[in-house]
């Protein structure tokens, strides 16, 4: 499973558990953020599109 996400105005194909560099965030390195905004999402080939989001 993938979801491409938006995040401070930036695209990322993401997995569940995976870490990623982001721009423009509050916190820490290490920290956990939550993100509202799936544009798209991959179920083992059940794709969902947004319009504009999930």
């Amino acid at each position: 499973m993938y979801a491409i996400v938006n995040i401070a105005g930036q695209q990322f194909k993401v997995e569940e558990n995976q870490e990623i560099f982001v721009h423009r965030q509050e916190g820490k390195e290490g920290d956990t953020l939550e993100f509202s905004e799936v544009l798209l999402k991959d179920n083992d080939g059940k794709v969902e599109v947004g319009v504009p989001t999930v």
